[in-house]
């Protein structure tokens, strides 16, 4: 059996805790850093997550999963399905993402983590893309950190 894969990255962010956790959260924010996607769900657990977007002007099909665990404002938990790609949309295909959230003095400190890439179909190649030369998340967190701090 392979050793578990994940994706981890974290950031410090000159922001209050609830700030950060509202970037994380509100379709607003979300739509500056995440490819342009905005979030669609009432953030309860077991209720349903979209990531839903435009491209010159026709909607995507939305990227989809759960709300698995949600702590607000310290801990969230997701499961996550690119519908397209050619696998079929069952829950072993689906990824988890978790946001931790901690306070570091006045700033807060953000890791992501997402995989287990070993568990999912076509998982070593999910891996590599998302890993992304060693960015992984960087990218990201880098632009949340930027809209927040400005």
């Amino acid at each position: 059996m392979a050793a578990p894969l994940f994706i981890e990255n974290s950031i410090l962010i000159a922001a209050p805790l609830s700030k950060v956790w509202e970037a994380l959260t509100d379709a607003h924010y979300t739509k500056q850093y995440m490819f342009g996607c905005e979030t669609v769900s009432d953030w309860t657990l077991g209720s349903s997550l979209i990531w839903r977007m435009e491209h010159e002007g026709q909607p995507f099909i939305p990227v989809t999963g759960y709300i698995l665990k949600i702590d607000s404002p310290h801990h969230l938990t997701y499961s996550v399905f690119d519908p397209h790609s050619a696998m079929e949309d069952i829950p072993e295909n689906y990824l988890h993402v978790s946001y931790d959230l901690t306070t570091a003095g006045e700033n807060t400190l953000l890791k992501v983590r997402q995989g287990d890439y070993t568990t999912v179909a076509n998982g070593e190649k999910r891996y590599q893309d998302a890993y992304n030369n060693g960015l992984g998340w960087s990218p990201i967190l880098e632009q949340i950190k930027k809209i927040l701090e400005a």
